[in-house]
């Protein structure tokens, strides 16, 4: 198992900047990638932004540019850098962590969410 906490939400006017830390532990060593998921009142959970182990990362088209993730190994933590913030990107921010297991099995975990809210 992998336990995901994360800290760094908040509230923002429009064009400010957040930077969100998700703190991993557990069996961290069976983890392949992680991410940042968001969920806006109404809408479904969508992908942010993901990071490889081999480093790549991918960005969701509308925080392309203006948010980054990165990761230190070491503090076994993911950041997620977010500028220019806009009022549509306010929304609940869920760390997440996945593997694939014996069997080609995914597993993935999920920290608990911190508010994002971005006043225009």
């Amino acid at each position: 198992q992998v336990q995901l906490v994360e800290s760094g939400g908040g509230a923002v006017q429009a064009g400010g900047s957040l930077r969100l830390s998700c703190v991993l532990s557990g069996r961290t060593v069976t983890v392949d990638a992680v991410g940042w998921y968001r969920q806006a009142p109404g809408k479904q959970r969508e992908l942010v932004a993901e990071m490889h182990n081999s480093g790549r990362k991918t960005y969701a088209d509308s925080v392309k540019g203006r948010f980054t993730i990165s990761r230190d190994t070491g503090k076994k933590t993911v950041y997620l850098e977010m500028k220019s913030l806009k009022s549509e990107d306010t929304a609940v921010y869920y760390c997440q962590a996945w593997g694939i297991g014996s069997g080609y099995v995914k597993h993935e975990f999920w920290g608990q969410g911190t508010q994002v809210t971005v006043a225009s």
